[in-house]
């Protein structure tokens, strides 16, 4: 992830990572990225089952559980090795994650083992009484998913009533004391909402959004020809850059982040060199700490039936379940040839990222969705906007 406001507007200093000595387990949550150590933040997906028919979900969720989820005990036994192993931060997903019963009890055993635990739901759901529990149980952050305003999310949500409903949502968190933040997946159905969303966290006084740029699994692969072009995806992250810096001026200090394309960071940093930003060599050596893509490093997922992944969207490949081996041998075993070269990714990306320059801020970008178009794990990454002149081909 790409943090705007962090990197543009100067909330934070190449000093302050360094401060608290880049390790995962020291390291305030708006610094996790620029860990050293790369100890994973892991994606559980606790169900598959959810209560809406999104049509871009990468889980592709269904309405109803599945008995084979892994059962309260199993995800404590998780739980308990995640914690052993250091991991900093456990994401709660789905499907829905509020439709497991037990997910309130999960995220007080993480909490009580010295993970952060944050949410990722679509909000609907929180009432009053489930605010309060998530916060007494010492969750730290709600990321609620919107990908529009009220005709538009609602369509993309299969639901009627779906905006009014995680606004009540997004209301309950914040009268419970919890941090909300919301989360909007790019596309051409929806890049036009991009300014209503500003406004709307401007209105709400919602302290973080998370721009998703369309990654090519599940339901999402559905919507490869809505993509936006790389001039559209230019025209894009300007348009963010530009909302954010104007809501700082303001001092409307809002957190704004990009995820799931690192080529973001080449391109704010090289803007903020045609701008002669005297910070733009402090933003260089942040997005050094920052390395890029963490699939397979810093970033990994377990699902419901606790299959281990690079990452939430690329499902092709296994590296195994947590019912024969816990997570943390399957994440270090090495001898598993696409364990090793993820931890090593560089070496191995082809294409134009070989000699680009960014490819140490970069990490190759997506693998999930270069995969899906060319079949390749290892090709360019489609989504790549950077020109030829930018990267240092020509």
């Amino acid at each position: 992830m790409i943090g705007i406001s962090k990197l543009y507007c100067g909330t934070v200093e190449p000093s302050d990572p360094i401060r608290y000595g880049r390790q995962s387990r020291s390291l305030p949550p708006h610094l996790l990225q620029f860990a050293s150590d790369k100890k994973p933040v892991v994606v559980w997906n606790v169900t598959r089952a959810c209560n809406l028919n999104c049509v871009h979900c990468y889980a592709r969720a269904v309405h109803l559980r599945d008995e084979r989820e892994l059962t309260t005990e199993q995800g404590i036994t998780l739980l308990d090795d995640l914690a052993d192993f250091g991991v900093p931060v456990i994401l709660l997903s789905g499907g829905e994650p509020l439709l497991r019963p037990d997910l309130i009890e999960l995220a007080r055993h993480a909490v009580d083992r010295g993970i952060r635990a944050v949410i990722s739901t679509n909000g609907t759901l929180i009432d009053e009484e489930k605010a309060m529990l998530l916060k007494d149980a010492g969750v730290s952050y709600v990321g609620i998913s919107l990908d529009g305003l009220e005709k538009v999310n609602d369509h993309f949500r299969g639901m009627k009533g779906a905006f009014k409903m995680a606004l009540n949502g997004i209301k309950n968190c914040k009268k419970a004391g919890l941090k909300v933040g919301l989360r909007f997946t790019i596309n051409r159905l929806n890049v036009d909402q991009v300014p209503g969303i500003f406004d709307l966290i401007e209105e709400m006084d919602i302290e973080r959004v998370c721009f998703y740029h369309l990654v090519y699994s599940g339901r999402g692969s559905d919507l490869i020809d809505q993509d936006l072009s790389h001039d559209e995806t230019r025209h894009l992250v300007d348009l963010i850059i530009e909302r954010t810096r104007g809501m700082h001026n303001r001092g409307a200090n809002r957190e704004v982040l990009t995820v799931d394309n690192h080529a973001d960071g080449p391109y704010l940093y090289l803007r903020m060199l045609r701008e002669n930003n005297p910070r733009a060599p402090e933003v260089l050596e942040l997005l050094k700490m920052n390395g890029g893509n963490s699939s397979g490093q810093g970033i990994g997922c377990v699902d419901w039936y606790g299959l281990v992944y690079a990452d939430q969207f690329w499902r092709e490949h296994s590296f195994g379940t947590i019912l024969s081996m816990p997570f943390s041998q399957i994440w270090s075993d090495l001898t598993n040839p696409l364990m090793a070269q993820m931890k090593d990714k560089n070496r191995y990306v082809k294409g134009r990222c070989v000699r680009c320059r960014w490819l140490d801020i970069c990490g190759g970008n997506f693998r999930a969705r270069a995969e899906a178009v060319s079949g390749d794990i290892w090709g360019e990454d489609p989504a790549c906007y950077l020109t030829d002149e930018e990267i240092g081909l020509a």
